[in-house]
């Protein structure tokens, strides 16, 4: 495919009204993206007008949020109650204590031997010769037993927010 002048100038009005190369190269037909980037590129085009769809991106949630230094004011601001955080829940019976079971010849369970009704919870290291999976019976459709399950499976907390800080405070450490 060849750029013609009619084609040239097709590609300079849809640049200027701001839809994306892959737009353009859907309306001129016979060109790929790349190739209207590279054009856009040889022309020397820039100025353009706001993007047809403007990507609209959540604002990224992290754990831990750096806060920076603040300044002592010599305003003293409310201090935060700290809240402890929620212990864990304890299983009924705690996973170390639940030895694997023993097949009837007296192996353990293994990846060779593991059948869809037993369950599949993993015991030791994988890189350990003594490696093997809990093999008691699962239920449910579940691919552990039931003591695993509540391991594997368990409920969502609810998210705790951090006591906000006095407007004056906060405009005062700045």
């Amino acid at each position: 495919m060849a750029w013609t002048e009619e084609r040239v100038t097709e590609l300079k009005k849809l640049w200027a009204e701001g839809h994306s190369a892959s737009q353009i190269a859907n309306q001129l037909g016979g060109v790929t993206r790349n190739a209207v980037i590279g054009k856009v590129h040889r022309l020397g085009l820039s100025g353009r007008a706001t993007p047809s769809r403007p990507v609209k991106r959540p604002p990224r949630l992290t754990r831990a949020t750096p806060q920076a230094p603040r300044v002592n004011t010599g305003v003293v601001a409310k201090a935060a109650t700290p809240t402890a955080p929620a212990a864990p829940r304890a299983p009924s019976q705690p996973a170390a204590s639940l030895k694997p079971m023993r097949l009837p010849n007296g192996d353990f369970v293994t990846v060779m031997n593991v059948k869809d009704t037993m369950c599949k919870w993993p015991i030791g290291d994988p890189t350990d010769p003594n490696f093997s999976f809990c093999g008691r019976s699962s239920s449910d459709g579940s691919p552990y037993c039931a003591d695993h399950a509540k391991l594997a499976f368990q409920p969502a907390r609810k998210r705790e927010r951090a006591p906000k800080e006095d407007g004056f405070a906060r405009r005062m450490a700045g």
